[in-house]
């Protein structure tokens, strides 16, 4: 079979940097074309990194599958509309990108709650992402809704939030306790349920927190 060929945005954050890590190591994978507004600090023989605008994309090179890896909070973005033009106008600038340039499919990182009619500003920001990523085309599209993410933020050079860190804790101890869809989820976990799903599904799937859980 010939080599996919992937894009990935988004990928120095919890999720991208694992998706990024996978996708280098599978063999089925011949080049990985990555997205962000500032260098990438990596090198490898698969690796093609594009400095870009989302607000003004180039055309893409050609692709087989996209992953969406976008994100930020609304405090570190300091606005509602900051936050939505990354989680939402970025994310989709780029899917609309990468249908044109030939990927069909297509995996994106969601949240838990995620909903056009959540009460809730970010989860209703998540929820209209997905549908209209829905509406675009794509003949597979995977949205994993992970619950709080696990991972070293500080190695990324991100603020380490303070009430993560205490839920985190809790949430270990907790873990028995805690239903699978509420417990908190290592980053790794949702970037390998990503990519086992995106190159073999069909239509619009959603992961569930706990179906992406390790044992």
């Amino acid at each position: 079979m010939q080599a996919r060929t992937a894009l990935l945005a988004g990928a120095t954050g919890l999720v991208g940097r694992e998706l990024l890590k996978g996708l280098l190591a599978d063999a089925a994978v011949g080049a990985v074309h990555t997205l962000g507004r500032r260098p990438l600090d990596l090198a490898h023989p698969k690796l093609t990194h594009h400095t870009v605008d989302f607000k003004s994309l180039p055309a893409l090179p050609p692709a087989d599958e996209v992953y969406l890896a976008l994100g930020t909070t609304i405090k570190v973005a300091g606005s509602q509309e900051a936050f939505r033009a990354v989680d939402y106008d970025a994310n989709l600038a780029v899917a609309k990108a990468a249908l044109a340039a030939g990927a069909r499919r297509a995996g994106l990182v969601s949240a838990m709650g995620a909903g056009t009619r959540s009460s809730v500003f970010y989860s209703r920001v998540k929820g209209e992402l997905e549908d209209a990523l829905a509406q675009l085309g794509f003949e597979s599209l995977v949205i994993a809704r992970p619950s709080m993410l696990a991972g070293d933020r500080g190695a990324l050079g991100q603020p380490v939030r303070g009430g993560e860190v205490l839920a985190l804790r809790i949430s270990r101890r907790l873990r028995p306790l805690i239903p699978a869809n509420y417990r908190s989820i290592a980053a790794a976990d949702v970037a390998r349920a990503l990519l086992r799903e995106v190159p073999r599904a069909s239509g619009r799937r959603v992961l569930l927190s706990g179906q992406m859980q390790s044992a």
